[in-house]
């Protein structure tokens, strides 16, 4: 008599013993999404000497994975951008780029509970690491959710861009800058660009539709040199310390409107002293009976781009560092978030930006909340698109999370990463999908 039993047996055993199709080793499984988190996070592309090469080639692997045509484009030698591209049916609609970059601040790690760099995963879930949460999160997460859309099936009518830049922590000028300036950017007809935005403390995801401009003041007074026991009329440091107090004022009337719930932090003029300098060196320290010929102060001040700024130029010039007080001012940086026209350079959030709409939506398909529109208290690579009159929208889908960019323990919980690759899963899905009519395509089963 024949055993039926047997090819079942045979067949099962088969489905057991091959790796492919177990969950535990699937390249979506969380402990593989994970891993991968950390391998990008464990590279060291901190300043002053960013490891740029060695997260290019983990980049490019990870496209090579995934399909996806990658070129890498040093427009200044030694920091390369790495490009990905998902090619749409219709090439002829305006792409969508998702944009991130792979370099992060420094860390002292005699601070951290754990090395910034070993991406270690705790009992709680947490990730600590430098560029947890600012932005190797969000890179990571644009490739995540591709490699689960590819999985499904799903094929974009738009083309998507994944962008990878460098030197976005130290101003983007040998990075996004010359990107968004290159033919390179020019040729990839790009209709919306993605990029970071900030974690909430809430349960409300947040998104940026401008940011504040970096102005990087330094002040200067000089006045006569003497004994430290006399009391000098406009010494150095007198005026100096005259102009601080005369900033500090300032200062506090925005910081009250903050306070008062007039103003978010995004809309206010934020200004504050970054470094001293002034005395005269000595072996043990400094000269203290020898009153310094030169003081200067320095400032990071970051000005919304619905600010008067011939008013805040003149307020400097006159109040701050008046010339008959002997002072004097320079700034490292000063850039407006005005585009081509001179407006401010802002992405829309009504009606005429279906942009927006769409991102409000795909957030809500995916389980989660959109607070209100913000303007992004500091600076990112975004504004170089926006005022070549992009719309560019800041965005990190990270909730119920302290706001950790630049600190000691920058973490991300590893419950907050999956859920943000489902947020991208669904706004890459909407994106990709809508086509010129202004219509969505998905499918009612891909909504």
């Amino acid at each position: 008599m024949m055993n039926f039993n047997c090819p079942i047996i045979i067949f099962i055993a088969f489905l057991l013993s091959t790796p492919t199709l177990t969950f535990s080793q699937s390249e979506s499984s969380e402990s593989n999404i994970i891993s991968r988190f950390q391998q990008f996070l464990q590279i060291k592309t901190n300043h002053p000497t960013p490891n740029y090469k060695q997260s290019s080639d983990f980049l490019t692997s990870q496209a090579n994975s995934l399909s996806l045509h990658s070129q890498t484009i040093e427009l200044v030698p030694g920091k390369p951008l790495v490009l990905l591209k998902w090619a749409g049916t219709s090439p002829e609609l305006p792409a969508i780029m998702f944009y991130s970059h792979t370099d992060v601040v420094p860390a002292e790690q005699d601070k951290w509970d754990h090395p910034p760099f070993e991406a270690h995963l705790d009992s709680e879930g947490r990730i600590y690491a430098r560029g947890s949460q600012d932005m190797k999160c969000v890179g990571m997460q644009y490739l995540e959710a591709v490699r689960k859309l590819k999985e499904w099936g799903f094929q974009p009518k738009r083309s998507i861009y994944l962008a990878f830049a460098p030197d976005e922590e130290i101003g983007g000028h040998d990075g996004a800058e010359k990107f968004s300036l290159s033919g390179v950017f020019q040729d990839l007809n790009v209709g919306i660009v993605l990029d970071e935005g900030l974690p909430s403390q809430d349960d409300h995801y947040r998104a940026f539709y401008a940011e504040r401009s970096p102005w990087w003041l330094v002040i200067k007074a000089v006045g006569i040199p003497g004994h430290g026991a006399k009391l000098y009329d406009n010494s150095a440091m007198e005026n100096l310390l005259k102009s601080i107090e005369t900033i500090r004022r300032y200062r506090a009337s925005q910081s009250d409107l903050i306070k008062s719930g007039l103003k978010a932090l995004g809309e206010v003029v934020s200004i504050n002293p970054v470094f001293l300098k002034a005395g005269t060196p000595s072996p043990t320290g400094f000269v203290m009976n020898l009153q310094p010929s030169e003081a200067e102060a320095g400032f990071d001040i970051r000005v919304p781009p619905t600010a008067d700024t011939e008013s805040l130029e003149r307020r400097i010039a006159e109040e701050w560092a008046p010339t008959w007080r002997n002072m004097s001012f320079t700034f490292k940086q000063k850039m407006y978030g005005r585009d081509a026209s001179g407006k401010p350079a802002v992405t829309k959030t009504d009606s005429s930006n279906p942009w927006w709409a769409l991102l409000e939506n795909a957030v809500q398909e995916a389980g989660g909340k959109l607070g209100r529109p913000e303007i992004f208290p500091a600076s990112t690579d975004a504004r170089y698109f926006r005022n070549l009159g992009f719309p560019a929208i800041g965005f990190s889908p990270i909730a119920n999370t302290p706001d950790l960019l630049h600190d000691h323990n920058e973490y991300l919980h590893k419950d907050e990463y999956l859920k943000g690759i489902k947020i991208y899963e669904s706004i890459i899905k909407a994106y990709a999908s809508y086509d010129e009519h202004g219509k969505d395509e998905r499918s009612k089963d891909e909504l």
